[in-house]
């Protein structure tokens, strides 16, 4: 695959989208800056109260809040070894905050994704036509991203998306 010349921002990218924007997470943990502090306060007992907005409620949260307003599809697909990681408890704790923006979420067990083609890195995928690859060090850490319009790397990003969508369990239902 090459790596397309053109520039992308992933906001600017996201509020073109005008049908969907999807995101295939794959990894049990992440070791992202953003994340790091949230996490280190979850791990200390700290835990987001849904009534209380204003505690939890992100500029991320109002984008996709605004993507979803225009009638854009967001969802995210969470693969997941079980038992899950204290980083996986710690996303599954905050889900709610992205079902809250507005993003349908569904989680399925690495045991029932055995026989799927997946890419080899997470990804989103914008209106079935651009993909953005994250990638990531063996312990977490991002290390950036690819974006591509490649349409056969689109093609594949979005079926593997779609099979790993059927089985997985919606997170209003998923219990780790």
């Amino acid at each position: 695959m090459r790596q397309n010349e053109r520039a992308y921002e992933f906001d600017d990218v996201l509020a073109r989208c005008t049908r969907s924007a999807v995101h295939l997470e794959m990894r049990d943990a992440y070791a992202v800056d953003n994340e790091t502090g949230r996490y280190a306060q979850w791990e200390a007992g700290h835990r987001h109260d849904p009534a209380n907005r204003e505690s939890w409620w992100r500029p991320w949260h109002s984008l996709i809040a605004e993507t979803v307003a225009r009638g854009v599809v967001v969802r995210r697909a969470r693969i997941v070894s079980e038992p899950v990681s204290e980083y996986i408890r710690f996303e599954y704790d905050g889900t709610f905050m992205n079902v809250a923006a507005g993003e349908s979420v569904r989680w399925l067990p690495r045991r029932q994704a055995s026989d799927l083609a997946l890419p080899g890195n997470d990804c989103w995928v914008f209106d079935g036509e651009v993909v953005r690859f994250g990638h990531f060090t063996g312990d977490g850490q991002y290390t950036g991203e690819e974006w591509s319009e490649d349409s056969a790397v689109a093609r594949l990003c979005s079926s593997a998306f779609e099979s790993v969508w059927e089985r997985a369990t919606p997170h209003e239902k998923y219990k780790v």
